[in-house]
């Protein structure tokens, strides 16, 4: 009888953590099971926020702006005349606005500076027009460093495409000042190309308003002075256009042979 009891107590008292283990596994599986979504939100997460995910989105934007600027024109709100609603320093605010999304859409910066002089004159025409190139420029390069830096650089292999990278991450002050004063790299380029390089934001934006002052002007000046084409003004305008054209040919020229004894 008491073999029994003992048997029967040896049982009953063994049952509990037969039943505490059950309730430990199931208490530990419920962790897991909630995890799993968890996990994929993760990879999700990560999938999105790639590189190469950014740089899709990144042609995308920029397809997109292309687009519309073939489908909506925007040159003929400049040929019908700005918006008679605004003018003076509001009118030249929202056209130097206009004029740093237009260049992100491709839109080439000699018809936007025509522009600016022939709506606002050569003063407000040159303000405005050096504050959108600010402004394109470093929407440009910072959706280049944000959504394509990190898929872009490490195809950068090429003896052409590694000294440029050098050059721009090395000298990028003096590099992108040699670019905007001399015409022969697009606007565009220029922003997308300093984006993928290691250079500053700070240096970026200071030599773009500065290496664009000289080019800028002689745009605005022509612009402002179209209707009198023998005026002085507007033929030093011309050459002055002419003239770094001129200098970059002649530059690129000459450094052509350093580049290719580079490359050999």
């Amino acid at each position: 009888m008491l073999d029994a009891t003992t048997r029967s107590g040896g049982t009953a008292t063994a049952a509990p953590p037969a039943a505490a283990t059950e309730l430990g596994s199931a208490e530990f599986a419920a962790p897991a099971l909630a995890a799993t979504p968890t996990g994929l939100a993760a990879r999700y997460t990560r999938a999105l926020l790639s590189p190469w995910s950014r740089l899709s989105l990144l042609v995308t934007l920029l397809m997109a702006a292309a687009a519309t600027v073939l489908l909506f024109q925007p040159q003929r709100l400049l040929a019908d005349g700005w918006p008679p609603q605004l003018n003076g320093a509001a009118a030249a605010v929202v056209f130097a606005v206009a004029y740093g999304l237009c260049t992100v859409a491709f839109v080439p910066r000699p018809l936007l500076n025509l522009a600016a002089g022939a709506l606002f004159g050569s003063q407000l025409g040159l303000g405005a027009a050096l504050s959108g190139t600010v402004l394109g420029a470093g929407i440009a390069f910072g959706l280049g460093r944000i959504l394509g830096q990190d898929a872009l650089r490490p195809l950068l292999r090429g003896r052409w495409l590694t000294l440029a990278d050098g050059q721009l991450s090395r000298h990028g002050f003096r590099s992108m000042m040699v670019a905007r004063l001399f015409p022969g790299v697009p606007f565009w380029a220029a922003n997308y190309c300093a984006s993928f390089s290691r250079m500053g934001y700070f240096p970026f934006l200071l030599a773009t308003g500065l290496g664009s002052i000289p080019n800028t002007a002689a745009y605005v000046v022509a612009g402002a002075r179209a209707s009198t084409p023998t005026s002085p003004a507007f033929l030093i305008a011309m050459a002055c256009i002419a003239l770094p054209a001129l200098i970059g040919a002649t530059i690129a020229w000459r450094k052509r042979h350093h580049f290719n004894s580079k490359r050999s």
